[in-house]
């Protein structure tokens, strides 16, 4: 990783953890995805943006193997997510092999350009939905 996107991925995070998240994570009807902590085994929320199609819930991670949503996910698969205000388990599979942006097109609009305007290394993750 470039030492300009290494600084831009800590500024991000930085301001996505101490300020954005706080706050989207209580809105009602935002998307998050729990995980649970890899160290502390504590739920950990995260807000993201994504889509649901089917019984498959499908998302671009900004940093990749970097972000600490898909480092938990790696060490347990096991999710929840809020969609819309209605929680779903499922199982989260982070594609290294699938085109992330191509999957963004298919993604809302607004998180898409966001995700690619701050991202550095894009990672698509689908999560296999179950009624809860």
């Amino acid at each position: 990783m470039s030492r300009y996107a290494d600084i831009k991925r800590r500024a991000v995070t930085t301001f996505q953890r101490r300020v954005a998240n706080p706050v989207l994570r209580r809105l009602p009807l935002q998307t998050v995805l729990e995980t649970t902590g890899r160290t502390s085994g504590l739920p950990r929320r995260t807000p993201v943006g994504g889509r649901r199609v089917g019984d498959s819930f499908w998302l671009v991670s900004e940093f990749g193997e970097r972000s600490q949503y898909v480092r938990n996910i790696r060490a347990n698969p096991e999710v929840r997510v809020r969609i819309r205000g209605r929680w779903y388990e499922g199982t989260a599979h982070p594609l290294p092999d699938d085109d992330p942006v191509a999957r963004l097109r298919g993604l809302p609009r607004l998180n898409s350009t966001a995700v690619r305007a701050l991202g550095t290394d894009l990672l698509t993750v689908r999560v296999d939905l179950r009624e809860r």
